[in-house]
């Protein structure tokens, strides 16, 4: 395999993993939302207010993730991997490890 094939293939897989992360993200914040806990993006507080909390979790997240198709269509591989190695981790730091750590609470206390 040719290292540009080899960065267009981790490129489809970071692609992958921040569509999955996306997905989390709107899973976690919605089930989060039921069982108490509160939103910490302002913007999504404002726009729950206004539309409702599914459609505005739908919308943005299908926002999200058309953002990142285009992104992966668009941007040369090179490029590409390390953009979506940093919107990685930062889905990873603002999103999984805070939703993880505050979903694991509440199963320590059950």
């Amino acid at each position: 395999m040719s290292e540009l094939e080899q960065t267009q293939n981790t490129l489809y897989r970071l692609f992958v993993l921040n569509m999955a992360l996306q997905l989390f993200d709107g899973v976690a914040t919605y089930q989060g939302l039921r069982v108490g806990f509160q939103e910490a993006n302002p913007i999504l507080l404002q726009a729950f207010g206004l539309i409702g909390v599914l459609p505005t979790l739908i919308l943005y997240k299908a926002y999200a993730c058309g953002l990142l198709v285009v992104l992966h269509r668009v941007t040369p591989a090179r490029l590409g991997v390390p953009i979506m190695q940093g919107l990685a981790a930062v889905y990873c730091v603002f999103s999984l490890g805070p939703w993880l750590g505050k979903f694991a609470s509440v199963a320590a206390h059950l």
